[in-house]
């Protein structure tokens, strides 16, 4: 069969590829560039624990040595500390073989007190998302070309992977079987493919050749942005610092953010006011002056500029994501970031979602149902992030009248910032697939556990069907189904003592049974959930059900609705598109 055609090698594209590759499914990523990223230090991103996990396995490379991991987050207003987070070492929970991160919270200035009234959620219901409980993780700053590199080196030793430099496509032909692409250039010529995946940002050729609409509002936000290397007050804490008190060349300075990189290098952002005013490099360099003497509290200290630049953000979103055989995905689908948010970490979950649609369409032949809910599932997860930033906007960055017939302090204000940096609540938390095409009809033996269903499943110690001990992380992203029995105890035991005995037999003779190739792992807890708690696991790590014991219809059932329905149901809605 042909490969999977990936417009676009960015971080995005590059993702895909080898979450593909991972799955045995090949792909061709055609680059119009020349195959090599600028270092910029000034284009950053920020990780959570789970997508951190996602590069990790993909590349190989252990990303707490090419990047930082926050010790904490300092809120600031004027001259006062409001808000002061400090994580814990991620690798330190979870040390024993239990759950990773399911420690306290993190410490804070703030005692445990019921929140003020979050004035956004006044708003209206449109504000709320489901979200899991995951347990709350050191973000991971890094610059982007550091991870592109990174996938770029592991893509060019994949076999099952190309990149084709210098080729930037302008055509797109699909039928029933396959697509066909053309591209120009010194390496131009045709490509057969079985799908193609725009991942070609947010000019994207592929929406273009798609007619489809993109629209959204320009400039939500501006930041004027500078990679310096220096020692501040806090190291390693970012920090949000409202209404500095110190005065100002040219407009005030109402919002500027600082994050750590390797090396003592600081990326720091300075909100600009609405408008398309210049940002020249003598008022950059004043504000980085102000701004370094203001937090040392008299002269500026000594620094060293590495990098500049002026960050737009924009919100659209693409009304399809899906045309035939042709998808969408990253920033040629949404673009997103106000307020602190990722755009470029939803990007990766959409290449984690879609991978594993495409390479069981890839390989028993395409599922509808399951490929359609790649653009119900991601796009309402992007869809309900963008709402919450619109409505969160005015209260933030509305003038003074607004923000004074608006409920909410400026304390409230400050927690709906911190959620966007770190990547919780509405504008940032991991979000659950709840209303997700593939959930399964209710089952009368689902039982609750901490993780909801459609959510990111809590990272835990397993046994593996060889006897090792594995992260239930690292199973992930193989095109296989996860079970994962709760089992206390058989962590002291060897494998062999307990496999044949309880439930086992019978819960190896279900898993062999489900209509599509599963894994049957065994942990001794898991939050939330009691002993002989069976968990059914998509292979994006997103939870299925939960089930009370052993029951091999239930389980059948919710595999064959995570799956899209049916193989033979499927087979004939296929036959009957054509």
């Amino acid at each position: 069969m042909d490969p999977v055609i990936i417009v676009g090698a960015g971080p995005v594209g590059l993702t895909l590829a080898l979450a593909l590759a991972r799955q045995e499914v090949p792909s061709v990523v055609l680059d119009e560039g020349p195959g090599k990223d600028e270092p910029r230090l000034a284009r950053t991103l920020v990780l959570r624990e789970d997508t951190a996990a996602l590069m990790e396995r993909l590349t190989g490379v252990p990303l707490d040595e090419v990047g930082t991991r926050w010790a904490g987050w300092r809120s600031m207003r004027r001259k006062q500390v409001v808000r002061e987070v400090t994580f814990e070492d991620p690798g330190h929970a979870g040390a024993s073989g239990g759950v990773v991160g399911a420690g306290p919270r993190p410490n804070t200035t703030e005692p445990d007190r019921p929140r003020p009234a979050d004035p956004a959620r006044q708003l209206g219901s449109d504000y709320a998302v489901t979200t899991g409980a995951a347990p709350e993780q050191p973000p991971l700053h890094l610059a982007q070309h550091v991870l592109t590199d990174a996938l770029r080196a592991a893509v060019e030793h994949e076999p099952l992977t190309r990149i084709a430099v210098d080729s930037r496509l302008d055509t797109v032909e699909q039928e029933a079987s396959g697509v066909t692409a053309h591209t120009r250039g010194p390496n131009g010529t045709w490509w057969r493919g079985s799908y193609l995946v725009g991942c070609d940002g947010p000019r994207s050729t592929v929406r273009k050749l798609q007619d489809i609409r993109f629209p959204g509002r320009t400039a939500v936000e501006r930041y004027a942005v500078a990679a310096l290397r220096t020692e501040l007050p806090w190291p390693g804490q970012a920090l949000l610092h409202r209404t500095p008190p110190w005065r100002t060349s040219g407009p005030s300075v109402g919002e500027i953010t600082a994050r750590p990189l390797p090396d003592s290098v600081w990326r720091i952002d300075w909100l600009l006011p609405p408008g398309k005013d210049l940002v020249t490099p003598e008022l950059l360099v004043t504000r980085i002056r102000e701004t370094l003497a203001g937090w040392k509290g008299g002269s500026t200290p000594p620094y060293e500029l590495l990098d500049t630049g002026v960050h737009t953000v924009h919100h659209r979103l693409a009304r399809r994501w899906r045309v035939g055989r042709v998808f969408l995905a990253g920033d040629a689908a949404h673009l997103l970031g106000a307020l602190g948010t990722q755009g470029l970490e939803e990007g990766l979950k959409d290449a984690d979602n879609l991978a594993w649609k495409l390479s069981l369409s890839w390989h028993h032949g395409p599922r509808e149902a399951l490929l359609d809910s790649y653009q119900a599932e991601r796009r309402a997860i992007v869809a309900a992030r963008l709402r919450a930033a619109d409505q969160v906007l005015p209260l933030l960055r509305g003038g003074g009248a607004l923000r004074a017939y608006v409920p909410g302090t400026s304390r409230g204000h400050d927690a709906l910032l911190t959620d966007g940096h770190l990547g919780r609540g509405p504008l940032g938390q991991t979000a659950a697939y709840a209303d997700s095409p593939l959930a399964p009809p209710p089952i009368e033996a689902e039982v609750p556990v901490e993780t909801p269903p459609g959510a990111p499943v809590t990272d835990v110690r397993v046994t593996a069907e060889d006897g090792s001990f594995v992260r239930l992380r690292d199973r992930l992203g193989r095109g296989a189904l996860l079970v994962v029995l709760i089992a206390p105890g058989t962590g002291v035991w060897e494998r062999k003592h307990w496999v044949t005995a309880g439930i086992m037999p019978r819960l190896a003779a279900a898993v062999m049974a489900l209509p599509h190739p599963a894994e049957l792992l065994v942990a001794e807890r898991y939050p939330g959930a009691s002993a002989h708690t069976v968990l059914l696991i998509r292979p994006d790590g997103h939870l299925v059900t939960a089930l009370n014991g052993v029951r091999p219809a239930d389980l059948y059932a919710a595999a064959e609705a995570a799956l899209g329905g049916p193989a033979q149901a499927t087979a004939e809605a296929t036959a009957g598109s054509r």
